[in-house]
Order: C-alpha cells, then structure tokens, then sequence
C-alpha cells in the first residue's frame, strides 16, 4: 500500500546519476502479460539506460506477479535503489529519466483515488468499505431494528391508535430514524480510524438523503457523491462505481484546467500551442503544463542549449548553435518542464485543447 511516506522516500533517495520513474498500464483491457512485458521492454529501451533496465527486467522475471491494473517502477542503478509498486487503478504509459524521481503520477493517485471511504445504507443497516488506490483494505456492517410493517386499520381507526395511519407512520418513522443515526455513528467511527478523506454514499435517493443528514457537518463536507446500489452489492461492484465516480471528477478537475489555460491566454498569463509552449519551457516560466494524452511532434533541438522549437532554422535563435531534426519534442519538453518545477496534467479527453493544439503551459510570469 502507497502511502505520503513512500512518496518522501523516493523524493530524498540520494541518487548517483539519473533516476528512472516508470508507469505501466497492466489493467486487463490493456493487454496481456505478454504485451505488458513487451511494452515495459521497449519503454526502458527508450530510457537508455541499460544498468537500471537489466535490474528492473530482472526483478519482473523472477519476482513481480503481474496482479493489479497498473504499476509504478523507480531506479537509480548506481545506488543498487529499485523501488516498485503494484496499483490498483491504471496509469498511463510513461518514463522518465530525470534526477528525482517522479512522483507527480502517484501524487495524483494519492489525490483522487487515496482513502476513499464507502457506505451503503438502507432502512435497517449500513456497509462500510475502506479503499485505497483501488484496493478493498477493510469492511464492516451494522444492523438495526427490523422496520415492521403493520396493517393499517380502516377508515374508523382512530390517528395515534394502533393500526391508525398516523400511528403507524410515526412508528415507522421513529425506527428508521434511530436505525439512520446508528447507521451514520457506525460510519463516523468507520472512517474516523482510517483517516478517510472523502466518502461517497450508495442505496436510494431516499435513504442518501436520511443518513447524509445524521452525519456531522464535518463528515458531510467529506461526501463526494453518491449512487444507487443494493445493499446486498459485492466489494467489487461497489469498488467499480468508486472508481466511476472518481474518473468522473479527475474529467472534471481537467476541464477545469483547460478552461483556466483559455481564460490565462486571453490574458496573456498562458500560452497555447506547441511553438509558445516550448519558448517558455525554455524560458522557465511554466508553472503548469497541460499535455493532451498521447500527443507527440516532431521538432528541432538545440544541441548547444538544448533549445526545442517546433520551427525549422539554420541555428539556434538563443545561443547559434547547432539544431537538429527530432522526431518527438513533446516529451523532451515535459521533461525539461518538470526539471524547472513545472506540474505535469495529462489531460485525458478535451476537444477544446486538441482544437488548439494538444498541449498548453500556465506561466509564472
């Protein structure tokens, strides 16, 4: 299980020469053993660095057990550090070779998929779950009183009496009340001692609205969303609509994104488009960069200053040296980015940003 901790760990690594950060998709509609194999071979050949590909190609033939939807790989050869780390939600394919590592893939994990807490609830009891980075770590339930149905008397019976309408309103009322409050204690405990940080909640419209109700304010600040379920749900059907949800947001949190980067280049504080953003890589003045998922071009590249223009020129606008054809500037790019302490957002889907050229960069100036 990943936690902060690891995150620091990987950060404060004293590295001797490069550091490899690796991600690779494993989730089952991305292949099979065979082709996450493949793939993770010719993602380090592209790293070229030969020392931390025999250590990390050593330990997924011997030892690694291909479980999970995605993991995350960390190397520096020269210091004998190998660190990896099965997930349970899918990554997209990527590596890096930088002198950190890179952790901002698993931060972002750690944002929208770490300690997700789950509740479903019906008249009678509740189940929670605890979820992290996709995993079930723990689940518990709790029972009320049984919300018995009497017959209603007829039009004779007397409201207040027993087998009158009001009487037998009230009854059913007061016990779903009392079952809803223990309902959200149980909860409240459930997630106090797993330092859940959001919670989403399942079964009827009805029965979210009675027990999102009981919780304290606290706790409803924590409520993300919510879903119909039945009560009865496996642990992996409940984990589907978490994630469900939680892909739902990460969209969100990118369209978000995108619309800044358009109102900042209205206001000159952004820059659209494979030829700006590279003048202010160069320039260190991305803050944040937003790159199109699978988005690459072709380029030119300083071999003097490493300058990267998507123009080509006889010599380097910024120091004369000389420039070379590149088939690919774009992941060069994100490197130097994240090398000046730009943030990396992979935006998954966007019209908008394709429309403008598949990549964008918020400035510091």
């Amino acid at each position: 299980m990943i936690i902060e901790q690891d995150l620091r760990e990987l950060l404060d690594h004293p590295a001797s020469g490069p550091v490899l950060s690796l991600y690779l998709n494993t989730a089952p509609s991305a292949g099979t053993t065979e082709t996450y194999k493949l793939r993770l071979k010719n993602m380090l050949k592209e790293a070229g660095l030969p020392q931390d590909a025999n250590l990390i190609e050593r330990h997924f033939n011997l030892e690694y057990d291909w479980n999970g939807r995605g993991v995350a790989v960390f190397s520096n050869a020269a210091t004998n550090f190998l660190r990896v780390f099965p997930l349970g939600i899918p990554v997209r394919d990527q590596v890096y070779v930088t002198p950190k590592a890179v952790v901002k893939p698993l931060a972002d994990l750690l944002d929208d998929y770490g300690g997700y807490g789950v509740v479903l609830v019906d008249r009678q009891g509740a189940r929670a779950f605890y979820y992290h980075l996709g995993e079930l770590l723990e689940q518990e339930g709790v029972m009320g009183e049984t919300v018995k149905h009497t017959k209603l008397g007829g039009a004779s019976a007397k409201p207040g009496m027993r087998g009158g309408t009001a009487g037998q309103t009230h009854y059913e009322e007061e016990v779903v009340d009392r079952n809803m409050k223990e309902n959200a204690e149980f909860a409240v405990h459930f997630f106090e001692g797993r330092k859940v940080r959001r919670v989403l909640i399942g079964g009827t419209d009805d029965n979210v609205a009675l027990f999102r109700s009981q919780l304290p304010k606290s706790w409803q600040s924590l409520v993300v969303g919510s879903f119909p379920i039945s009560m009865t749900a496996s642990h992996v059907d409940v984990l589907e609509k978490a994630l469900q949800i939680g892909m739902e947001a990460e969209a969100r949190r990118e369209s978000r994104l995108v619309d800044q980067l358009f109102s900042g280049a209205a206001r000159g504080s952004a820059e659209v488009g494979l030829r700006g953003v590279l003048q202010a890589v160069h320039e260190n003045r991305v803050e944040l960069l937003l790159v199109l998922e699978g988005f690459k071009a072709p380029g030119y590249r300083c071999q003097a200053c490493g300058l990267m223009t998507a123009l080509q020129t006889q010599a380097c606008p910024a120091c004369g040296g000389e420039i070379k054809y590149v088939d690919d500037v774009v992941t060069p790019a994100v490197h130097q980015a994240m090398l000046n302490g730009a943030d990396i957002q992979i935006v998954h889907v966007s019209p908008a940003l394709h429309k403008a050229g598949d990549i964008g960069a918020m400035l510091r100036y």
